[in-house]
């Protein structure tokens, strides 16, 4: 089977949405498919174009681990600002396009979310070459755009929705990445016989535990204190203030044995390091900068427990980051930032602690209280990996999304569906009904 992929993010970077499609086509393409995926030059989060590539009209081919990548010009802007980035995200569009139409006819199209307009230039190519089409909804937009603040004029919104609307009904099949989501969707649109959902999971072989490593701790100021480690974007959904006013608290407790680690970069990276700095913080959070996505196993290894953290909004109760699946699978407890579904999956996998989103008090109690309960630590630790292990494998979620894309290229667009009820699909259905989810 031909499988063309469309997705703004992939490897080098080191994001979720690269993550994710990287490792299903990968498999896809293992089992046997010519698998194609159209993305940009790498260049995420700060518009800068990754060394050893050119941002050129003229497109650029790779072979990555057996997937033909076509590498196509956008206009470049960092992960910061609105209107920027909205220029950034339509040149894909029109560029993406642009390259499909002189591709060989693919069998079957997927476009990823985010961005939104990814998702468009899959309704144009199957609109234009008359292609099966999948489309992967891993953000609610212009929704998330719209609780974060990035986009407030209410014409804008009103149009971007309408556009979200012809996008979930052109699709001949929709795949969200959990129960949340797909219910949205559902409220917006009635395509309840042709939706499914396949989470986000982890590569058990890659993320092992394994012993933390002295050089990494040293290098952090992590050596004799316990480490809470943040891994992810430092974006504006995030709301890592939380970090530095709960450090200040700690501080004003006497708990000079905690130290917060920010793994990665963002729109708020530079922000959030001059405000730790201003207050003083400087040896209690410490920022790493973007990491090698190689790397994020010994980081988490090294680390003593992990945040996942998100603002106090509705939507985000429909979250489920990725990350956490890999934090689970390296045996790391975590604390839980963010309601709904995610904390759904990491309490009854007995794999966290709760705190209450954006509070700061909350946050400083939590940590203390891992810091101070090496037996509780333990306890979170061991339930977390065969949790994982059982209902978030990468391979089965890939083989599941890969009968869906068979399915959608012969032409049936309800019956594919049935992979998120088969008991080899991998997702929150399944632990609902099984009775792990109430």
């Amino acid at each position: 089977m031909r499988i063309l992929f469309l997705s703004h993010y992939f490897p080098p970077e080191v994001n979720a949405p690269a993550g994710r499609t990287y490792e299903h086509t990968v498999r896809w393409a293992r089992a046997g498919h010519d698998v194609t995926v159209v993305t940009c030059v790498p260049n995420c989060p700060d518009g800068v174009v990754y060394p050893g590539y050119r941002n050129r009209l003229r497109r650029q081919v790779e072979t990555m681990d057996g997937v033909r990548v076509v590498r196509v010009w956008t206009y470049l802007a960092p992960n910061a600002g609105t209107a920027r980035r909205i220029v950034n995200y339509l040149s894909y569009m029109f560029s993406a396009v642009w390259a499909v139409l002189t591709l060989p006819r693919p069998d079957v199209l997927v476009a990823t979310s985010p961005q939104f307009f990814c998702g468009w230039a899959g309704v144009l190519v199957h609109w234009l070459r008359r292609v099966p089409f999948v489309l992967e909804i891993r953000d609610i937009w212009p929704e998330s755009i719209e609780t974060v603040g990035a986009i407030r004029f209410r014409p804008v919104l009103r149009i971007l929705q309408w556009m979200e609307r012809v996008m979930y009904r052109a699709a001949n099949h929709v795949v969200a990445v959990g129960e949340g989501y797909k219910n949205k969707i559902l409220e917006k649109v009635n395509i309840s016989g042709r939706i499914s959902v396949i989470t986000n999971g982890v590569d058990l072989q890659r993320f092992l535990p394994r012993p933390a490593c002295p050089e990494i701790r040293s290098r952090w100021g992590g050596d004799g204190k316990f480490v809470c480690a943040y891994v992810g974007t430092i974006g504006m959904a995030h709301g890592l203030d939380v970090v530095l006013r709960a450090a200040e608290i700690l501080r004003d407790r006497g708990r000079d044995d905690i130290v917060f680690w920010m793994v990665g970069d963002g729109a708020r990276r530079e922000e959030l390091e001059r405000d730790t700095q201003r207050r003083g913080l400087g040896e209690r959070v410490v920022f790493t900068g973007r990491l090698a996505k190689e790397e994020m196993p010994d980081v988490l290894a090294a680390a003593d427990a992990c945040l996942v953290h998100l603002k106090k909004t509705k939507l985000f109760e429909t979250v489920i980051p990725s990350k956490i699946f890999e934090m689970m699978a390296m045996a790391k407890p975590m604390i839980m930032g963010v309601r709904g579904e995610a904390w759904a999956i990491a309490h009854r996998a007995g794999a966290a602690v709760e705190m209450e989103p954006e509070s700061a008090e909350s946050l400083a109690d939590a940590v203390t209280r891992l810091a101070d309960d090496p037996t509780l630590r333990t306890r979170l630790a061991a339930s977390a990996r065969g949790f994982v292990t059982e209902f978030y494998n990468r391979d089965r979620l890939a083989e599941t999304f890969l009968r869906t894309l068979e399915s959608i290229a012969a032409g049936d667009r309800g019956s594919a569906t049935v992979a998120s009820d088969d008991r080899e699909a991998v997702t929150t259905t399944e632990m609902t009904s099984s009775g792990l989810i109430p």
